[in-house]
């Protein structure tokens, strides 16, 4: 396998795995609307707070990226998701504010019952 064809693979499993997390996200945020408390919203957040830890422990950046600037042939920023270059290098800092808002609304949810 050449490494075009491992950072396809790469792209591919990344963008699984990015809109899995974003899926968590609308997830999380049904939740909150629907004031929902069961396993399934742990799970959501759990997977959320795991990514979120991999992320801050590797100084902001994906494991998954340094990979794909590996087998990649282009030198620097690589986009390694099947996203919009400027939606991919502001994903981690948007989706950390909905999800810290999507916190908030469940625990006020939470504990006005």
């Amino acid at each position: 396998m050449d490494n075009k064809q491992k950072f396809l693979i790469i792209r591919i499993i990344h963008s699984i795995v990015y809109f899995f997390m974003i899926a968590c996200l609308g997830y999380i945020f049904y939740c909150a609307i629907a004031k929902r408390y069961d396993w399934t919203l742990l799970l959501a957040l759990f997977a959320i707070v795991v990514e979120g830890a991999v992320l801050v422990f590797n100084r902001c950046n994906c494991p998954m990226t340094a990979l794909a600037e590996k087998y990649s042939a282009e030198k620097g920023s690589v986009t390694d998701l099947f996203l919009p270059d400027w939606c991919a290098r502001h994903s981690f800092r948007i989706t950390t504010v909905i999800f810290i808002i999507e916190v908030i609304w469940l625990a006020i949810g939470y504990f006005s019952r």
